[in-house]
């Protein structure tokens, strides 16, 4: 039933191109009629040349003419049927993606954060392609099979219906052979498919982070996890090849007893008269097609049950549930004061572990806020919730009086500018790096956020300057410079609100004072949201939430916060401990 299911999903994604499959489906019948009028032909032509001295020359040169016309339109058929099979088949793959695609930005972002990132990957390309590849082609080539049997069959019994019976009666046995193996390989496919995912998803983790294994010496361990993983995949792989392979052969054997059966009443029916040399000729061509179908489909056997296998997955994403959409009135605000305020918020990534109890918090327009605590404390949880990345469990989050959840999510989030600990950037030039979030923006635009980051100056002495192309993640780039690149992304967007998340984690210290400068600049009038471990890049933060399991336990400026002699002083002092 779950494969019915998902055929019939199949074929509704390739609706569209239900005019190319038609198409197909014609040319598949013109060339199965073509193809079966050709042993006709012959054996026409062998009954003009049975008997010595007695050939019929006209006769046999006209009919070997037709076959000749008769074939190269089969060539045809066969060719325009095969331009639309793969029409169907990847204009049905490119949907599939693109829904995919679409998916990802409607999950909700905790079902991206709870999942390998590789099987999503592994699910995008390896199970679409074993979809287009597979399933399609082979609904095609159960079509083309089905008239291929229907047709030779008609024929059979038009020529002889007592050896025609013999065939009938025969063939059906590769049917029941097949089925039987199927049931065994499906098992293994499905397990091979999830097991592929599970591999992608390793190989891209590690590749990601080789600094991390080389630093640490995890080569070793790493090897040994993924020989364990590829040991499984190959188990798997072995056995559902080893399975689904026995289906051709088993087949063979039976269409081979099919072919000795019609040679042999063939041949006594001809020493009997009944049927001539050419007739003989005809029906053991007509047996070999009769049977050929039945191989066709057992061969395409282990590409159908993968592609069955790496649908299922498919469609479990699309499954997903999408994030809850923004209400029908949800107001689309382009502009703020900056007022912010928490009402008992209460939250949690996981239902028996709460991390956030009862937060309540009002920030004034234009304060710059800082956020401290030890790790794990929900500093950065805050943030998530602020830009409603993760929605409260229950409480509310108001901008100048306005929840958050009746706002468009798109408009809530183009309030901030985020400059993130972890720096992103994509296979594109310096100025669309920069350029990002504002795609329209001029090139003298870009330059001045970049020397308001102080990155101009290393730019302007590459070969192409802006127009440097950046490898995957910016990789040419050193990390304080990726940082310094998200930090002139956000000067150039020029939102009304601000937060920086260790935004200048990996600048040395003169760079430093020179983007904390350049930030103080910006964050005049703007309410701001700081996240810094280092407590020395927030000592002129108008106030300073200091928060431990997810409550703020101590708010004020830097000199109250020191003269309250508690937490904050303990944190504070212990980074200068030494000096």
């Amino acid at each position: 039933m779950k494969n019915k299911a998902t055929l019939k999903r199949i074929l509704q994604y390739a609706k569209p191109y239900r005019v190319h499959l038609i198409l197909a489906m014609v040319f598949a019948l013109l060339y199965v009629v073509l193809n079966l009028t050709a042993p006709i032909l012959v054996g026409y032509a062998i009954d003009h040349i049975a008997e010595k001295g007695q050939v019929q020359f006209e006769e046999v040169a006209q009919l070997l003419l037709m076959v000749g016309v008769t074939i190269l339109a089969c060539a045809v058929f066969q060719w325009l049927m095969g331009l639309c099979i793969n029409t169907v088949s990847y204009g049905t793959v490119r949907d599939m993606r693109r829904d995919i695609f679409r998916k990802f930005h409607a999950v909700p972002l905790r079902y991206i954060d709870g999942h390998p990132h590789g099987d999503f990957i592994s699910r995008m390309v390896n199970d679409t392609d074993a979809v287009g590849d597979g399933l399609l082609q082979g609904i095609t080539q159960l079509f083309s099979g089905l008239v291929m049997i229907l047709c030779t069959l008609g024929f059979m019994l038009f020529i002889n219906p007592y050896i025609a019976l013999v065939v009938v009666v025969i063939t059906p046995l590769s049917m029941f052979v097949a089925a039987f193996i199927t049931r065994l390989s499906q098992k293994q496919f499905r397990e091979q498919s999830r097991t592929q995912g599970e591999i992608s998803a390793y190989i891209e983790e590690y590749i990601g982070q080789q600094k991390v294994v080389k630093a640490f010496g995890y080569e070793e361990r790493s090897q040994e996890d993924f020989e364990a993983i590829n040991a499984r995949l190959l188990d798997c792989g072995k056995k559902a090849q080893f399975y689904s392979s026995l289906a051709n052969p088993s087949t063979r054997f039976v269409n081979g007893i099919v072919t000795a059966a019609v040679c042999t009443v063939g041949s006594v029916s001809a020493i009997n008269g009944t049927l001539s040399v050419g007739q003989i000729a005809m029906f053991i061509t007509y047996a070999n097609q009769y049977t050929k179908p039945f191989n066709e489909v057992t061969g395409v056997i282990p590409q159908l049950q993968s592609a069955l296998a790496g649908a299922a997955r498919v469609f479990a994403l699309l499954d997903e549930e999408n994030q809850e959409p923004d209400k029908e009135n949800a107001l689309a605000v382009h502009d703020c004061k900056g007022k912010i305020d928490v009402e008992q918020v209460n939250f949690s990534y996981v239902p028996e572990k709460p991390l956030i109890t009862d937060f309540n918090l009002c920030v004034k327009p234009g304060q710059k806020v800082a956020i401290v605590g030890p790790t794990g404390c929900g500093k950065t949880t805050l943030i998530n919730l602020l830009m409603r990345f993760y929605d409260v469990n229950s409480g509310d989050i108001r901008v100048d009086d306005t929840s958050i959840y009746d706002m468009k999510r798109g408009s809530l989030r183009s309030l901030y500018g985020m400059v993130l600990q972890e720096s992103w950037l994509y296979h594109a030039s310096i100025r669309d790096n920069i350029a990002y979030g504002r795609p329209d923006a001029t090139l003298e635009e870009v330059k001045q956020a970049a020397r308001e980051a102080f990155l101009d100056h290393f730019i302007e002495r590459l070969p192409d300057k802006y127009d440097t192309i950046l490898t995957e993640e910016g990789a040419n780039l050193s990390q304080g410079q990726r940082q310094l690149m998200c930090i002139a992304r956000v000067l150039l967007c020029d939102p009304p609100m601000l937060i920086l998340d260790e935004a200048t984690s990996s600048i040395d210290t003169r760079t430093e004072i020179k983007i904390q400068q350049a930030f103080n600049k910006m964050m005049q009038g703007r309410t701001s949201f700081i996240v810094a471990h280092r407590l020395s890049t927030i000592k002129e933060a108008d106030r300073i939430l200091v928060m431990k399991n997810g409550n703020i336990i101590e708010q004020g400026s830097h000199e109250e916060l020191m003269q309250k002699q508690g937490f904050y002083c303990q944190l504070y002092n212990s980074q200068f401990a030494a000096s």
